[in-house]
């Protein structure tokens, strides 16, 4: 069975789009509620640069993940 990548290449430019499988669309809603969960816990009048640092944190996650599970990245301009 070939693999099927979680998160296609963007069209255009250089980037993931939307998740095309289940698995990246848990990943995805995984990723906004912990990101919401850490604007709860973190109030960004209270506590910036932590609430800075656990969001960065978070995306950088979420950026091995693409980089893990989806299309390898390249410039793109339309189909190929």
């Amino acid at each position: 069975m070939a693999e099927q990548y979680w998160f296609p290449a963007k069209r255009y430019g250089f980037g993931w789009s939307l998740p095309q499988t289940w698995q990246g669309w848990v990943v995805l809603l995984a990723y906004l509620a912990v990101a919401a969960l850490g604007l709860i816990t973190f109030p960004p009048n209270q506590e910036p640069v932590v609430l800075v640092c656990f969001e960065v944190f978070i995306a950088v996650a979420l950026v091995i993940v693409c980089w893990i599970k989806g299309e390898p990245l390249r410039w793109r301009w339309g189909r190929d």
